[in-house]
């Protein structure tokens, strides 16, 4: 028995040798290299099926719109607004919702929703499994709801089906949960990317809302995924951009300051806007009906606004451009503001299928446009343009309703390629973010899981474990058992010491080591005491670190094997061991971490330093008396 001077190493263990290997990190790269590989694989498939998809929806939405409001079989798009079916407008949505109803109730209730915050779920709390129906169910459900006039745009139902899509792939193939979340991902912005021909926009809507997470793991298969959307868009659909704006000039410093006063603005409208979609939803839950006739009263709501604002029906994706334009006159803008918002939350409330990115939009959009006329009317030098001020309400409501910071901004730019409006993009975002964090607690895709008691990630710093390293927190003045003794000895030996370890490493007469001991196993009964300590020691080839090892990578080690004491081998080709580390150092060195950001300090002091100045400033002063004097 003795305590061995670990600062000075311990000869290793010729055991060790074979250990080593299971480490390689050589061997683990390549691993990590090929799974890699795979799962971009898998993306690519799902995005060009996904790709495939959202054409059909598209088409399925026209089609149900055409049959709907002007009784003939057409995939050509046809708004909703331009029908003169008089009073059976208000009766055609309302059938929609009934429809969607049942589908929900007899297929899978997972259909209703906004899209984004179920596929968050699924992340959060069901390892990304989906069920495969919905890749089915809800394109079907969302083009029945939408093609009847449901305020809604394809954005939000693709990519829940994408995802969808990409969950099932990865229920299909021997993958783990994180991989399965990143097929996943990749499937619902893939989506995304198909409709809009967005792909950086997408790709940070995965990092902002799904991923939580930024790694090559992560983003490699999510951009490929979303450029093989971009190629079915411009494939499938158009090539040039999908809200196309007259070309915007670089603004002043004024007219930037003002940009950015109305993404204070728009931030508050963002506030208000989610309140009031989940107080409808509030109120559908206290409706003495069964929820699957919700929609049906949501789809007569919309309806009913529908005949007295027709631009509030169907996708809208022309309004958004109508907007944009700067050519529509104030009275249109204000009435589709107003009326879509009413017909879109309803809808939302009422659990039809729908989304929210679309609608987000349109109303941001409009909102801007009325902003911006007001100041052109009271301030017509201010260097407003009505377009510019548009698009910054369009993207700055969606910042501060979904917080998707980066997003917002990149889309709004990939979808006009409108280059000159970065500045007062980043500023009006800016602003309504700052609104919308300190005013709303959760945001337009995470109050409906956050009041299920689900709770989303909001910060991507990296695994704390990951920055330490074992040297950092290494304990080389451990105790160390040798083979030699005999159980009677050591269990005399800790009596008298009162250790409270539950593991020891054990050493030879070399000093190599040669596993460790559980203090149980000391104690048990069947033991023979005269016996040595080796012939019940566990773990004889059991997991070494090293010191340059992360604490990430101890943990690892220590879950696998379910270890709580690991022997430390010096960084150097000898491989001696140099300390021991436990479960207990990596909480502390956690816990050390954590209150180490946390505390509030001043590393510079201005009031010591005007003191130091002083002082200096009197010895100066004494000399030159003395001098004087002299």
């Amino acid at each position: 028995m003795k305590k061995s001077d670990l600062k000075n190493g311990i000869p290793i263990s010729p055991l060790l040798t074979q250990l080593d290997n299971d480490t390689d990190p050589v061997n683990k790269s390549t691993f990590f290299k090929a799974r890699l590989l795979r799962i971009c694989i898998y993306a690519v498939a799902v995005a060009a099926f996904i790709s495939l998809i959202a054409k059909v929806l598209v088409s399925l939405i026209n089609l149900v719109t055409n049959i709907a409001f002007y009784g003939n079989l057409s995939l050509a798009f046809h708004s909703p607004a331009a029908s003169h079916l008089g009073l059976w407008v208000i009766v055609i949505p309302a059938i929609g919702g009934i429809i969607v109803g049942f589908m929900a109730l007899y297929g899978s209730k997972a259909i209703r929703g906004h899209g984004i915050p179920e596929a968050m779920e699924q992340i959060l709390v069901n390892e990304s499994n989906i069920k495969p129906s919905i890749t089915f169910l809800k394109p079907i459900s969302s083009a029945i709801a939408i093609g009847t006039g449901g305020p809604f745009g394809a954005e939000g139902p693709i990519i829940a089906t994408g995802g969808a899509l990409g969950s099932t792939l990865g229920q299909l193939f021997k993958v783990t949960a994180n991989e399965r979340k990143i097929i996943l991902a990749a499937g619902a912005t893939a989506g995304m990317s198909a409709i809009f021909g967005t792909p950086i926009a997408a790709i940070f809507l995965a990092i902002e809302l799904l991923l939580f997470e930024f790694s090559p793991k992560s983003i490699l298969p999510v951009a490929l995924a979303c450029i093989t959307g971009a190629a079915g868009h411009h494939l499938l659909f158009e090539s040039g951009p999908v809200f196309p704006m007259p070309d915007l000039a670089t603004p002043s410093n004024l007219a930037l300051g003002i940009y950015s006063f109305m993404g204070i603005i728009l931030g508050l409208l963002s506030v208000g806007i989610t309140k009031i979609v989940y107080a409808i939803e509030d109120a559908f839950e206290k409706l003495p009906i069964h929820w699957m006739w919700w929609p049906a009263i949501g789809g007569l709501a919309v309806g009913i606004i529908g005949y007295f604002a027709p631009h509030s029906l169907g996708v809208g994706y022309d309004n958004i451009t109508g907007i944009l334009s700067g050519s529509w006159p104030l009275q249109l803008i204000v009435t589709l503001c107003l009326f879509k918002f009413l017909s879109w939350a309803i809808a939302l409330g009422s659990g039809t299928s729908g989304g929210t990115l679309a609608p987000l939009l349109t109303i941001g959009g409009a909102s801007g446009a009325i902003i911006g006329s007001l100041i052109i009317q009271f301030f017509p030098d201010a260097g407003i343009t009505l377009p510019m001020a548009a698009l910054i309400g369009m993207s700055a409501m969606f910042a501060g309703a979904s917080r998707a910071f980066i997003t917002s901004i990149v889309f709004a730019l990939e979808a006009t390629l409108q280059s000159h409006a970065l500045l007062p993009l980043l500023g009006a975002c800016t602003a309504a973010y700052i609104v919308s964090f300190f005013l709303m607690e959760n945001t337009i895709m995470t109050e409906k899981i956050a009041r299920r008691g689900v709770s989303t990630p909001d910060s991507f710093e990296p695994d704390i474990l990951q920055k330490m390293f074992v040297s950092d927190v290494i304990n080389d003045g451990a105790i160390v058992l040798n083979t030699n003794n005999t159980i009677k000895e050591i269990k005399t030996w800790l009596s008298k010491n009162k250790l409270t370890d539950n593991y020891f490493i054990l050493v030879d007469n070399a000093n190599n080591y040669s596993g460790t001991v559980k203090i149980t196993d000391l104690y048990h009964a069947n033991n023979d005491e005269s016996t040595n300590v080796s012939d019940i020691a566990v773990n004889e080839t059991g997991p070494v670190i090293k010191s340059t090892d992360t604490l990430h990578h101890a943990v690892q080690s220590m879950s696998k094997t379910n270890a709580e004491i690991l022997p430390i081998l010096s960084a150097s080709t000898d491989g001696k061991v140099i300390g021991v580390l436990t479960y207990k150092d990596i909480i502390g060195a956690y816990q050390t971490n954590i209150d180490k950001n946390q505390n509030l300090h001043v590393k510079i002091s201005l009031k010591r330093r005007r003191m130091k100045m002083v002082i200096r400033g009197k010895k100066f002063a004494d000399l030159n008396n003395k001098g004087d004097k002299v």
